[in-house]
């Protein structure tokens, strides 16, 4: 129980950590525009978290239970907004659950390799969480017209929203995003896990 409750601390940390590592990315008008830095700090902050608190418990499931907390942290960070008058799908909630239970998985179907679970499950969160938030952010309305007609009161002059050069990026966002998350997960996730040992 104690580990339990010592992870439901760190979860609610780690997910204003994962907010001040890029705090736009939670916001519809930039997710859009920096969908490559949000599937790389995405990828990144749940592999550490998840595979260390993993290894810390032993039991799969944790990484799971991890994401969950997130996004619950987050989904009410984005109840707070809608009740100050702004629309619903200002904030975006990232998908984090799916990508956590391939990570489980892979703990569980590997036997509890802690190598196993960095490479194999780091690999496939990276690969799969951009895929999972860019089906998300299709489901939102028009992001740009989020931008301009409820513009943040923090946000500074020069992160003025500006129109996305759709198709000018490689064409592919998630190819993009799903490589850079897959190659920088699993270095980090096993430097999380050596500090663990």
């Amino acid at each position: 129980t104690t580990h339990y409750l010592f992870i439901v601390v760190v979860a609610v940390n780690s997910t204003l950590l994962t907010i001040n590592a890029g705090d736009y990315i939670f916001y519809t008008d930039w997710a859009w525009t920096s969908f490559v830095v949000f599937s790389v700090s995405q990828s990144t902050m749940l592999v550490v978290g998840a595979i260390y608190y993993m290894l810390f418990t032993g039991v799969p499931g944790t990484a799971t239970y991890y994401a969950t907390i997130m996004t619950i942290y987050t989904w009410v960070a984005k109840g707070a907004w809608f009740s100050l008058g702004y629309p619903y799908d200002f904030i975006a909630v990232p998908v984090w659950i799916p990508s956590a239970m391939l990570l489980d998985l892979t703990y569980w179907a590997t036997r509890r390799n802690k190598h196993a679970a960095i490479i194999i499950g780091g690999t496939l969160v990276g690969l799969s969480l951009p895929m999972f938030n860019m089906i998300n952010l299709l489901l939102i309305r028009d992001p740009l017209e989020m931008a301009f007609k409820y513009p943040r009161p923090t946000l500074p002059p020069y992160m003025t929203p500006i129109e996305p050069q759709v198709g000018k990026f490689y064409n592919s966002p998630v190819a993009l995003g799903s490589g850079a998350g897959a190659v920088l997960s699993v270095p980090i996730a096993a430097l999380g896990a050596k500090l663990n040992t």
